[in-house]
């Protein structure tokens, strides 16, 4: 079983203008959108690949489209697709989103510092942090580099070392391996500390010797496999995790389990 942990798809009606405008950032970076960013184009790249369940995150960039992705994303589920709750955090009524997200059986949020304007570990942003943890959800946070963004980057592992530290036993997620670009010193701060990595833009990026430094420290257990698609090609990354010498055991961790036990499936 494959469970990709992180991927991007849109409303149909609004997926074209949105891929045309993302595409300009992505495709100056070097990223080639494997699909259309619609929910069909996943699935067919999803059979393709060999995925069986994929993540959807989708990130609010104003106050007005955190209830709007909470109504979209059921009516996008199924036995293909799983959606977290995509909230603004600068809004007055972020309580209010992150208990109807509980109510609507959502298990997490997708957060992005650069897309939403906040520093990861700032003072503002912990009560909307230990809400939602103590609501019994995980936050899937984006990490490190970012097209958009410019250094000093809004997150890195030193600050996701913090929210470990005042969060202990809160579900963590850091994706991109614990942060784009900054993978030298996610094996320095971050590997080995009680919060989960997802391996999303990926594998073409980060070399084989620093995936396997990190994921030696790290443990398999706290691995997820996400791809960022559609701004990654799950199938390539997919064939390098394949290729590398682990177990089939901590494969299956990083494929499929953890994530299992993350979404209660």
């Amino acid at each position: 079983m494959v469970i990709d942990f992180h991927t991007h798809v849109f409303p149909d009606k609004l997926a074209e203008r949105a891929l045309s405008v993302l595409s300009i950032n992505a495709k100056a970076a070097g990223y080639e959108p494997a699909h259309n960013l619609t929910k069909k184009g996943l699935v067919e790249k999803m059979d393709e690949y060999g995925v069986d369940v994929s993540l959807v995150c989708p990130v609010a960039t104003k106050p007005t489209q955190s209830e709007k992705n909470l109504e979209w994303g059921l009516t996008i589920n199924d036995d293909r697709i799983i959606t977290i709750a995509g909230l603004f955090p600068d809004d007055e009524s972020w309580k209010k989103n992150v208990d109807k997200a509980v109510a609507m059986g959502y298990k997490g949020i997708k957060l992005h510092p650069e897309y939403q304007d906040f520093i990861l570990d700032e003072e503002r942003m912990l009560p909307l942090y230990d809400y939602a943890f103590n609501k019994g959800l995980f936050i899937l946070f984006h990490a490190g580099y970012d097209p958009i963004g410019k250094e000093p980057f809004k997150s890195n592992p030193q600050m996701f070392v913090h929210l470990v530290e005042e969060f202990k036993g809160a579900k963590i997620v850091a994706a991109h391996f614990g942060g784009q670009a900054q993978w030298d010193d996610v094996y320095k701060y971050l590997a080995g500390k009680d919060i989960y990595l997802d391996t999303s833009m990926g594998f073409k990026y980060y070399s084989k010797e620093q995936f396997l430094s990190i994921f030696e420290k790290h443990g398999s257990d706290k691995i997820l496999f996400g791809s960022d698609s559609p701004w990654s090609n799950a199938g390539e990354e997919l064939s390098i995790l394949d290729n590398m010498p682990i177990t089939k055991e901590q494969k299956d961790n990083i494929l499929y389990k953890n994530a299992v036990k993350l979404l209660g499936l």
